[in-house]
């Protein structure tokens, strides 16, 4: 989940993941009369308030189920800027959004606009919804509202670290995603983004495709630069889960769950630092450590003894929402207060106002991406116990986030096996891939971006930045790593080596 993705009032984030789980976006465009062409699309006048003028958009037509190539047809949504200054023209520049269930449609009026000046010179800015998403054949599992508490997305085990509530859940998520979700629900996963990916390219009318993944979207990058190797060109891969899926004996999507565990300890003593400074108005506690107690504690009481919280969803501050919230805090520094101000309510037994509710379709569109991407990436455990092991070893072990990360998704009762393989990220290939890396990132930890950077040898070099969060480039990242990003996108150089940037 990207950070533009939580401050748009059109977006909302649900996770990331990463993010890698989950960014979430609701694009605003569609095809209309032709204005233009480049390679086989017809460009046409985008739907929508606040995009920049010269955004275009056109549908790319691709197979629903891949190895079915004469069967049914879906559209994907695209979108360009053209590049301001031709003469220098490289390219085109695929920006891949976060999630699963995040789109860039939009994001080449918003977040490409904050490229410096000499890539959007250089590159026509190209955003695109994944299927499933938005304007790209939109799926939905046709949830009850409880079921889209985030919390519930978020697999929270019970205040007693029991996981038979979330075993429910998953079953009733899974059935209604089969029963509501239509037949494009089965055919959603990254390797189907990486082949819509390749059909966006030679839509375009290019010989290769430069991209810049962010999140989950670095994971696509990834797999597609596996697929298509001789098809892409200058590679950016930001805030990267580990694809290697280490974690989890290979498995990407279990992985980017568990990767939650280290990323918020990564990432949460940051926010204590700052919670316990002197002169700092939001300060909760004298030292580091006892704003971490503070924080558990408090926890553990509002497991005990939630606090109503009419209108919100659910409609009480109990010990998972509160996790929730740090959870997302940690993505952007600018949220500590935002986390200081609720703790120090909920110590008081109060809430805030409840949050402003997110439009359901936009919550049941990513929710159904999000469940079915991560359950037909690979087929998961379906056994309650297995799940209940896990989570006892993790809320031991990493007591902030009290299990969620090892516990039961919709995947442990979806109906349908995986149909990919999950793609394996090797060293073999074009050295066209510059991965850029916090530090300290909650979603999508540094350990997992080394685990990547091992696995591509010498097809990529890595930039670390000394930051907390997600989102790298142009993000939380500093400008030392930003200037690296912009001169291989610009130049093609990268560094000699991995750099660290402080």
């Amino acid at each position: 989940m990207t950070k533009s993705m939580r401050k748009s009032k059109r977006k909302t984030a649900l996770l990331t993941a990463s993010g890698v789980v989950l960014g979430l976006t609701l694009p605003v465009a569609t095809t209309a009369a032709a204005t233009g062409h480049s390679g086989t699309l017809t460009w046409g006048a985008c739907q929508g308030t606040g995009l920049d003028p010269r955004q275009q958009c056109a549908t790319v037509d691709v197979p629903m189920d891949y190895s079915d190539p004469g069967g049914a047809r879906i559209g994907i949504a695209v979108s360009r800027i053209p590049a301001e200054k031709p003469s220098v023209r490289r390219g085109a520049l695929l920006m891949i959004a976060g999630g699963p269930g995040g789109g860039s449609l939009d994001e080449v009026s918003g977040k490409g606009q904050r490229l410096p000046q000499a890539v959007r010179d250089a590159y026509d800015l190209v955003g695109f919804d994944p299927r499933g998403v938005g304007r790209s054949s939109p799926v939905s599992c046709g949830l009850d509202r409880d079921d889209l508490a985030l919390t519930r997305f978020w697999p929270w085990p019970a205040a007693d670290g029991s996981v038979d509530a979330n075993m429910a859940t998953a079953r009733r998520t899974a059935a209604a995603c089969d029963r509501n979700g239509g037949d494009l629900v089965r055919h959603i996963s990254t390797a189907d983004n990486a082949r819509d990916i390749d059909r966006v390219r030679a839509a375009l009318g290019e010989r290769k495709l430069s991209a810049w993944g962010v999140s989950y979207g670095a994971y696509a990058g990834a797999v597609y630069n596996e697929l298509f190797p001789h098809r892409t060109d200058r590679l950016v891969l930001d805030s990267n889960p580990d694809a290697t899926g280490a974690r989890s004996g290979g498995q990407f999507a279990r992985g980017a769950w568990a990767a939650f565990e280290s990323g918020v300890e990564d990432a949460f003593p940051e926010f204590a630092k700052w919670a316990s400074q002197e002169g700092n108005p939001y300060r909760l506690a004298d030292s580091a450590d006892d704003v971490r107690s503070l924080f558990l504690r408090l926890a553990a009481r509002l497991d005990r003894e939630p606090v109503p919280w009419p209108g919100a969803n659910p409609p009480e501050l109990n010990g998972n929402v509160l996790r929730q919230a740090m959870v997302y805090a940690l993505y952007e520094p600018d949220e500590f207060a935002g986390l200081a101000r609720l703790i120090r309510a909920a110590g008081k037994g109060e809430v805030p106002p409840a949050p402003e509710p997110v439009p359901e379709p936009l919550l049941q569109n990513g929710i159904a991406v999000a469940v079915a991407t991560f359950c037909n990436d690979g087929n998961w455990p379906t056994e309650t116990a297995v799940y209940q092991a896990e989570v006892a070893r993790s809320r031991a072990a990493y007591p902030l986030t009290a299990g969620m990360p090892r516990n039961a998704t919709a995947c442990a009762a979806w109906p349908t096996q995986a149909k990919h393989t999950p793609v394996r990220i090797t060293d073999r290939g074009p050295s066209t891939v510059l991965l850029v890396q916090n530090e300290r990132d909650p979603a999508t930890p540094l350990a997992g971006a080394r685990a990547v950077r091992a696995a591509l040898g010498q097809r990529a070099v890595m930039v670390t930045v000394d930051a907390t969060g997600h989102d790298a480039y142009l993000g939380n990242g500093n400008a030392c790593g930003d200037r690296a990003v912009t001169r291989y996108l610009v130049t093609g150089h990268r560094p000699a080596g991995d750099k660290y940037c402080r």
